[in-house]
């Protein structure tokens, strides 16, 4: 995925399949990375942790999220922000569709490799 400057449309962002139940678009800048998630029910993200500030805005579905030790039901609308370092997992209990910004950049998501704690076991 290379760097964006500029003007685009998401529609010419190529979708890559994660898993079965996940899908996203990565548009990348010089200092972040938004991610555009079209996530299926049932789908989870396992506990996991980067230094990367996080912000996610729920657009369509219910997320079941933690961050650190407080759990929350993200429905359309709602957001939050996730520190560099700090422990978070989800689980989408219906079709669902988010974005995330990540500060800095998200380098291991310029690849189509799907990120560890996305993967079913």
């Amino acid at each position: 995925m290379p760097i964006i400057t500029g003007f685009d449309k998401l529609a010419s962002v190529p979708e890559e399949q994660i898993t079965e139940k996940i899908r996203r678009r990565v548009i990348s800048g010089k200092q972040g990375t938004m991610v555009c998630w079209r996530i299926k029910s049932g789908a989870r993200a396992a506990a996991h942790k980067h230094p990367h500030e996080q912000f996610v805005w729920m657009i369509a579905g219910t997320m079941e999220f933690r961050i650190d030790d407080q759990k929350r039901t993200m429905k359309p609308g709602d957001v939050a922000v996730i520190p560099g370092g700090v422990e978070h997992e989800a689980y989408f209990p219906e079709d669902s569709e988010l974005i995330d910004f990540f500060a800095p950049v998200r380098e291991d998501f310029l690849t189509a490799a799907p990120p560890s704690y996305m993967v079913q076991r």
